[in-house]
């Protein structure tokens, strides 16, 4: 038996094994149908979307006033859930009032990056360190597919040549379809390392469009939660909510980004930049696939994602070698990932 085929053989086995249960790993958890609004709007758009369902919620029942040029007014403290009261304490911190800044608050207040924790713990989205760990697997297992061991299988090949007992058939060739096996599983395992939903948070979605969306006299609201602002049918509110996002895409994109503060620690922020705005958001950020109606808080239009106007995330998002910085859509993105990308635009 040849030992040097039967050990790559061996490797390969591994780390098609390692990359399998790192899947399984991101799409663990027993699902369930979402409880509220903004349970949709979460896993719909991310921590924005929520935001800008709250905003919308409050202006439109007349407890908000959204007036040009995006500077927000209360005018009844009365909130209903605990979203509603973030927009309240992140207003009365905010003298100026400016749009921009109190979306971002909401986006990073705890009540909102909550919402992602309890989801994540139903398996309906997936925190970033089961991905990263994915991506870098699909990463490295690519590169020794394509670098590592053909060189290696080749140098055995050309020291074997002519050797007493060789069979003919040459060594590389005979460990052809364990490149093919590991190239292929690491670019379909890869697909999963990009997409924070999991099937069981689609099926959610879907379910909740279903019977709130797609029903004879629904809500706006609920509308705006899994489709966007551009399902408000206040025009106005809606320019001024898009252009509060672009705007503070554009003001975090800067190069004095990592000198903003954090208004909103989170318990599970422990990034090493974590003195940052983009790091206040670590956990939960936009540039997944849903698997229906857009990526996290995109709603198909121009904008900035992940706090830049050119929809930088400011990490590679890579699958499976192919570097994309780019947050998953063109309009607006929520928060950070683990590797400290920040807040976007809502389109």
């Amino acid at each position: 038996m040849d030992l040097l085929l039967v050990l790559f053989y061996a490797a390969g086995a591994a780390a098609v094994v390692r990359l399998v249960v790192l899947v399984r790993r991101t799409r663990g958890g027993p699902g369930g149908p979402l409880q509220d609004l903004y349970e949709a709007a979460f896993l719909a758009g991310g921590p924005g979307r929520v935001a800008d369902t709250a905003l919308a919620a409050l202006h439109l029942d007349g407890r908000l006033v959204i007036g040009g040029p995006g500077v927000a007014a209360v005018v009844h403290r009365v909130a209903h859930d605990p979203v509603e009261r973030a927009v309240f304490d992140v207003r009365a911190t905010a003298p100026s009032g400016a749009l921009h800044q109190l979306r971002l608050g909401v986006m990073t207040h705890p009540a909102v990056q909550e919402i992602g924790d309890g989801l994540a713990a139903r398996g309906l989205v997936t925190p970033p360190e089961p991905r990263q760990a994915l991506r870098r697997w699909c990463v490295g297992v690519v590169m020794a597919s394509v670098l590592l061991l053909p060189s290696a299988a080749v140098v055995i090949t050309v020291v074997r040549f002519g050797e007493p007992g060789d069979t003919g058939v040459p060594f590389v060739v005979k460990v052809l379809p364990l490149f093919f096996v590991c190239f292929a599983t690491a670019l379909v395992c890869g697909a999963s390392a990009g997409r924070r939903v999991s099937p069981a948070g689609v099926a959610a979605l879907a379910a909740y469009r279903r019977e709130h969306v797609y029903v004879p006299g629904s809500d706006v609201l609920a509308a705006v939660a899994t489709n966007g602002i551009h399902a408000l049918p206040d025009r106005e509110l809606w320019e001024r909510l898009r252009n509060a996002a672009r705007l503070q895409g554009q003001s975090l994109s800067g190069p004095r980004r990592a000198a903003s503060p954090s208004p909103h620690p989170h318990p599970h922020h422990r990034s090493s930049s974590s003195s940052d705005t983009s790091a206040a958001v670590v956990l939960w950020c936009a540039g997944a696939d849903t698997g229906g109606g857009g990526g996290w808080d995109s709603d198909g239009r121009g904008g900035s994602s992940c706090g830049s106007g050119a929809s930088s995330c400011g990490s590679s998002s890579s699958s499976c070698g192919s570097s994309s910085s780019s947050c998953g859509s063109s309009s607006s993105s929520s928060c950070g990932s683990s590797s400290g990308s920040s807040c976007g635009s809502s389109g």
